[in-house]
C-alpha cells in the first residue's frame, strides 16, 4: 500500500487505480456473520430484500416462487447464536398471493404499517402489514420489472414502476390511480451517463 501511495504522490500512478485496488481488496475481505442465520421459508431463490427503516428490527423477502416473507431480525433469545424466525408470510395458498416471481419488495418508508410489493404477475401491491391483506393493487399491461418509493418524500406518496415498455409510470398510493407516466427518462439517463465519463 506504502508502494502506492508513493507512486500516486510522485504522479506515476492513475490516481483512480488505487481506489479500485483498494475497494476490490476490501469487497474480497468481506464475509457473512457466522453468528446468524435467516430461517429458511422460500422454496426457491429470493429475488429481493428490504430492511424497514424505521428501527431496522423487520426484514422483507421475495421469491422467484410469489412468496414474501417477514422476517423479525431482532435477537431475543439474548444468545450468541441464533436464527431470525420468519413472523409470518403470504405463501402460494394465500388468496391475494403473487402468481409469478416477486421482483420487488419495499417498507413504505415512514411507517411499518405498510409496505409494496410488485411481481412479473404484471402487479404492484399494496399491504396492510397488520392483516397481511392487499391495501391496493395496481394492474398494468406490462410485466413489472421493478419499483420504488422515494425514502424522503413528505409530500406525496408516488411509487415508480418500471415495467417491461420504456415508459416508467408513477403510482399514486392516495388516489389509487397511475397520475405520471415519465417517457424521456431513458433518454435522459444514456445522456447523464454519457456526459459524466
Amino acid at each position: 500500500m506504502l508502494g502506492f501511495l508513493s507512486a500516486r504522490q510522485a504522479g506515476l500512478e492513475d490516481p483512480m487505480r488505487f481506489q479500485r485496488t483498494e475497494s476490490t481488496r476490501r469487497v474480497l475481505g468481506l464475509e457473512l456473520n457466522k453468528d446468524r442465520d435467516i430461517e429458511r421459508i422460500h422454496g426457491s431463490g429470493v429475488n429481493t430484500l428490504d430492511i424497514e427503516p424505521v428501527e431496522g428490527r423487520y426484514m422483507l423477502s421475495g421469491g422467484s416462487d410469489g412468496v414474501i416473507v417477514l422476517y423479525d431480525l431482532e435477537n431475543s433469545s439474548r444468545q450468541l447464536y441464533y436464527t431470525c424466525k420468519a413472523v409470518c408470510s403470504i405463501g402460494r395458498n394465500h388468496p391475494d398471493v403473487h402468481k409469478y416471481s416477486v421482483e420487488t419488495v419495499q417498507w413504505y418508508p415512514h411507517d411499518t404499517g405498510m409496505f409494496t410489493s410488485s411481481s412479473f404477475d404484471k402487479t404492484l401491491k399494496v399491504w396492510d402489514t397488520n392483516t397481511l391483506q392487499t391495501a391496493d393493487v395496481f394492474n398494468f399491461e406490462e410485466t413489472v420489472y421493478s419499483h420504488h418509493m422515494s425514502p424522503v418524500a413528505t409530500k406525496h406518496c408516488l411509487v415508480a414502476v418500471g415495467t417491461r415498455g420504456p415508459k416508467v409510470k408513477l403510482c399514486d398510493l392516495k388516489s389509487g390511480s397511475c397520475s405520471h407516466i415519465l417517457q424521456g427518462i431513458f433518454f435522459f439517463f444514456e445522456t447523464t451517463i454519457t456526459l459524466s465519463k
